[in-house]
């Protein structure tokens, strides 16, 4: 069985069969087929990853997975959200996110700098699902001061993990990837599948 992931992004792929392997299915990317990404039009998380996982399904015509993420901070009533990969005005500009990120918060103290980076992931059996698997993740921590370490990729280096005392990026790869919002919504999927829930 060959389903396509929503993205065209290599280390999501990576993280995809990492966390689903073993299951009987290949997967590959839309970017691999020639699809272009959706316009992220909705207004939650998982709206936006609907959205995805329908247009790969339809220009596929093979089952979808469609993610969506992004991180929250308390302080700044849960922003950047949704607009957490262009919230400095270009996409994908993560030197330049953090910088406005770190700017936001520059007063406020460390017990008021928590935040949660968040991922829903949706499986569309074909474009018109009716009844989508949808598996969420979350892993709450703080916004240091200023970066810290040289893996992970977007906020990672200003996100501290209070359970292994570290940032995002001082992770070690293989455990980043168990415990992240993504990586927990993945494996909440992997039991959606496993139970069979539709």
């Amino acid at each position: 069985m060959k389903w396509v992931i929503a993205s065209s992004n290599a280390g999501k792929l990576r993280e995809f069969r990492d966390l689903l392997g073993g299951s009987g299915i290949e997967f590959v990317t839309q970017g691999e087929l020639g699809v272009g990404d959706a316009d992220e039009t909705g207004l939650t998380f998982v709206e936006n990853a609907l959205l995805k996982a329908r247009k790969a399904a339809r220009e596929t015509g093979m089952p979808a997975l469609g993610d969506d993420s992004g991180l929250c901070v308390d302080a700044l009533g849960g922003a950047p959200g949704l607009y957490s990969a262009r919230y400095a005005g270009v996409h994908g500009d993560a030197g330049a996110n953090i910088d406005k990120l770190l700017h936001a918060i520059r007063d406020v103290p460390d017990a008021q700098r928590g935040a949660h980076f968040y991922a829903v992931i949706v499986l569309l059996r074909h474009p018109e699902d009716p009844q989508p698997f949808i598996a969420e993740g979350s892993w709450s921590g703080r916004i240091l001061h200023e970066r810290r370490g040289d893996g992970g990729f977007g906020y990672d280096p200003v996100f501290f993990d209070p359970d292994n005392g570290c940032s995002a990026a001082e992770l070690e790869t293989g455990l980043k990837n168990r415990i992240s919002h993504r990586g927990r919504a993945l494996a909440a999927l992997r039991q959606l599948l496993h139970a069979g829930t539709h």
